[in-house]
């Protein structure tokens, strides 16, 4: 992951370089890493010019298909004035900075396989834009993903010990969130495992999985791992965790908390992994996040930004989590599960 605070004109080149660096390591081509660089050199520009600087974040994602390949995720959070009119914003042509053309959220809209944006006013502005390894088609919507999330490390540390990823199985949908025990590579390859074994075993329950997660992370330092697996034919969402990692799910108008058994995965595995299960909704909502997000964050209840793509709701979890001048003081990442109907309004191409 990369991350970089942009606080002055020379830090929108850093966000450009990050965007470039994590291209490379995508296996992108050159025409999509052009693309990549323009998205980050955009954002950053308007994190400088209408909020008075900002993070930008820079995360290797599972694409759309849940498939082979590796996608770009490019986000920009700010806690300045906001966007009155969001899809005024989006148009060519419309801008608040004098000299401006106007044309740099349009044209991460068009470049982008999937962009993303969420304002309020007097609050912030959260930007979500995902790099595919393939274009998108012109005109043609994106598809929407299920889930989304973030990741940032301590104290901008080129590895993060802390991963997410999901899978599909038929009917099932899972979301799987690792928090490699420490900080660094290590941390880093321990929850990297929990990920890679995922795709190998999407069809297992999520107890059978961590059983299976507990095998494969003997040979790491191990880690705090949450998975919640929604059976679309049953609508049922279940819930199983082992370690110190947090989760909430929102049905309705109020939020349950899901508490993960104590212990490591690949090092102190409990006998019993008790697992949660609930209905699951058109209007639920699960936020898987680590140890990193502090205890007493609140969830949000903007039904704007709770009907946008996971991918913002996560990143509006972090960023409001925290501040610029609250820095975080661990490995924190943030993931969402929304229904697979749940689209946003500004999610489209033109």
């Amino acid at each position: 992951m990369w991350e970089v605070p942009v606080h002055d004109s020379t830090r929108v080149r850093d966000a450009r370089i990050a965007a470039r660096e994590a291209c490379a390591a995508a296996g992108l081509a050159p025409v999509r890493t052009a693309d990549a660089e323009l998205v980050a050199t955009e954002l950053a520009t308007n994190l400088l010019k209408h909020a008075g600087g900002g993070l930008m974040v820079v995360n290797l994602v599972v694409p759309p298909t849940g498939g082979e390949g590796t996608s770009v995720q490019l986000y920009s959070l700010d806690h300045g004035p906001g966007i009155a009119d969001v899809g005024a914003a989006l148009r060519d042509g419309w801008s608040t900075a004098a000299g401006s053309l106007g044309a740099g959220l349009g044209s991460c809209l068009r470049s982008a396989n999937s962009f993303h944006l969420y304002s309020q006013p007097g609050r912030g502005t959260v930007a979500a834009a995902r790099i595919d390894p393939e274009p998108g088609r012109r005109g043609s919507s994106a598809a929407p993903v299920p889930a989304g999330g973030i990741t940032v490390a301590l104290a901008q540390a080129e590895q993060c010990g802390d991963a997410w990823t999901w899978a599909r199985s038929g009917s099932l949908l899972t979301l799987l969130l690792a928090d490699g025990l420490g900080h660094g590579a290590k941390a880093a390859h321990a929850s990297g495992a929990a990920v890679a074994e995922l795709h190998h075993a999407a069809h297992l329950t999520p107890a059978e999985l961590l059983r299976r997660l507990h095998a494969v992370l003997r040979r790491t330092r191990g880690a705090a791992v949450t998975v919640a697996q929604v059976d679309e034919e049953r609508a049922e969402l279940s819930f199983a965790g082992v370690g110190n990692a947090g989760a909430r799910v929102r049905t309705g108008d109020s939020w349950t908390s899901l508490v993960s058994h104590p212990g490591i995965v690949g090092a102190y595995f409990p006998a019993q992994v008790p697992v949660r299960r609930l209905p699951w909704h058109r209007d639920s909502l699960l936020v898987l996040h680590s140890d990193g997000l502090p205890s007493r964050w609140r969830p949000p209840e903007d039904p704007l930004l709770l009907a946008h793509d996971p991918s913002v709701v996560a990143a509006a979890v972090l960023r409001d989590a925290g501040s610029p001048a609250r820095p975080v003081r661990d490995d924190t990442s943030v993931a969402v599960l929304a229904p697979d109907r749940r689209t946003s309004a500004h999610d489209s191409r033109l």
